[in-house]
C-alpha cells in the first residue's frame, strides 16, 4: 500500500487572509497608522499551520505587501514595511497612508495576480 500525499502551502490563501485581517483592523481601528498582531493570532488566522506561522510566514508576506489600492495617486500598496519580532511572537506591520485613507473611504483592495511569481 502506498500512501501519496503532500501539503503544498498555499501562500497566495494565507496572504488573502492576513489582507482580509488587516482591513477588518483598519475598520476597527480608523486611527490606526499601524499594527501589531501577535503571532497566535496569525496562527489561528492560518488555520493552525504551524508551517505557516514560522517557516513560511515570509513568503506569504511577500505576497500580502503586493496588496494594493487606489488611491488619488494610482495604485499605492497597503503595506509600507513589516518585521516579524520573533522575541516578543509579534508581527509589526506599517500602511502606507495613502492606501490607508483609501481603505477607510470604502475602497477595495488589488490582489496581486496569482500567476506571475516574483
Amino acid at each position: 500500500m502506498n500512501l501519496e500525499y503532500s501539503h503544498k502551502p498555499n501562500y497566495f490563501l494565507n496572504a488573502q487572509l492576513l489582507i482580509n485581517h488587516i482591513v477588518g483592523y483598519i475598520k476597527k481601528h480608523p486611527d490606526a497608522t499601524n499594527a501589531i498582531f501577535d503571532l497566535r493570532d496569525i496562527y489561528e488566522l492560518f488555520r493552525q499551520d504551524l508551517a505557516s506561522t514560522t517557516t513560511n510566514l515570509e513568503g506569504i508576506l511577500n505576497i500580502a505587501d503586493e496588496y494594493a489600492v487606489d488611491t488619488l495617486n494610482g495604485d499605492q500598496k497597503i503595506i509600507s514595511a513589516y518585521k516579524v519580532d520573533a522575541e516578543n511572537n509579534s508581527l509589526l506591520i506599517d500602511f502606507n497612508q495613502d492606501a490607508l485613507q483609501a481603505l477607510k473611504d470604502g475602497k477595495n483592495f488589488i490582489a496581486p495576480d496569482a500567476t506571475i511569481q516574483q
